[in-house]
């Protein structure tokens, strides 16, 4: 693209000579500087209106063409120049917002959603954020990891809805939950708090119009000398664990229960399920952006059937393995954005199993 501006000036001067001085090069060269104005920059639109300009004029000179035709065919190539290099200006003003705004909504995105480290309380960690639309950096999906005195809790979430309001309900989320994991003895604690503050948040904003109406979550807690985790499931898809030799299971919740922000609609008390989480073990949760990529026959990724039997070093591997077979699934083309959190156990702890959670093989 960044030579066919002069390209496109040396077929012109070619077919000048080589026709009839009837016939006038004048629209290749005014397409010249039209086809630079989004590429270059002004500078180089400059040089490629003047070039245009001088070779109208250079090549009617030379031919001895009328003096009409000399001034018509020099003041449409003058003219349309002018045209780029003003859309030259327009096209650099949005780059450099469009830049902007992206950096913005970068810095937006490591201030909310915030990357885990590698590393936390002893666990391999690795998370994900895939933005259904490119060059999109925020929505609606969360995690969080953080390590407190009652081991390493973590959190993964979806809220409903779109926009600055879903943005909005996810700094929510991901602050009480901050809090609640350092000061709750119980993950169910936790949810609770949860709970609470989406309903605080529901109030200040007079109702679901204004502020996003639920959010599905998963929470787990991960003791620091049990080979185990805690699980409290609300309305989120099912964490999957996947073992050491390339097992799998669905950690699917032994009550339902429903997702945070729809507390009016009942009272279920929350229940942490217990499974065991052996050593090379890794903790996969992620929202229903994965498990609702389609490809074009409409047939939905199924993490289960894609994952069973397959051995992975680390974390970062599994999710990076899991973003290339969505693509490859989708064939690029998403409707919705996906958040991955993959916690792995590398050191051997023995497991002490309290309440079973209803697993699917």
């Amino acid at each position: 693209m960044q030579i066919l501006p002069g390209l496109i000036i040396v077929m012109a001067i070619i077919l000048d000579e080589a026709t009839p001085t009837a016939f006038t090069s004048a629209p290749l060269f005014a397409a010249a500087p039209l086809v630079a104005a989004p590429f270059f920059s002004f500078a180089g639109t400059l040089v490629i209106a003047i070039l245009s300009t001088a070779a109208t004029v250079g090549l009617h000179l030379y031919n001895s063409a009328s003096q009409v035709s000399t001034v018509t065919d020099s003041l449409t190539v003058f003219t349309v120049s002018a045209l780029a290099l003003a859309i030259n200006g327009v096209v650099r003003r949005s780059g450099e917002r469009l830049a902007s705004a992206r950096v913005i909504a970068e810095a937006a995105q490591r201030a909310v959603l915030p990357t885990p480290e590698p590393r936390i309380g002893g666990l391999h960690v690795a998370a994900r954020y895939e933005a259904a639309e490119e060059g999109a950096f925020i929505g609606g999906d969360l995690f969080a990891v953080q390590d407190t005195a009652y081991g390493v809790r973590l959190v993964v979430g979806d809220v409903r809805g779109k926009g600055m309001g879903a943005v909005e309900t996810v700094a929510v989320v991901i602050g009480a939950f901050r809090e609640a994991a350092e000061q709750e003895s119980s993950l169910e604690g936790v949810a609770q708090r949860l709970e609470r503050a989406l309903a605080r948040e529901g109030t200040r904003r007079n109702g679901i119009d204004l502020f996003e109406g639920f959010t599905t979550a998963v929470l787990a807690e991960i003791p620091h000398v049990e080979g185990m985790v805690r699980v409290v499931n609300r309305g989120h898809p099912e964490p999957l664990m996947l073992a050491a030799d390339g097992g799998l299971t669905v950690l699917a919740p032994s009550d339902p229960t429903l997702p945070l922000g729809m507390g009016e609609l009942g009272a279920w008390p929350d229940r942490a399920d217990e499974v065991p989480y052996s050593s090379g073990s890794t903790l996969l949760l992620y929202t229903d952006g994965l498990t609702e990529a389609r490809n074009a026959a409409g047939v939905f990724y199924n993490p289960r059937e894609r994952l069973a039997g397959r051995i992975f070093p680390g974390p970062d591997e599994l999710l990076e393995a899991i973003v290339g077979d969505v693509r490859r699934h989708t064939g690029g083309r998403r409707t919705d954005d996906m958040a991955l959190l993959a916690v792995s156990r590398p050191t051997a702890r023995q497991p002490e199993r309290r309440r079973t959670m209803r697993v699917v093989p």
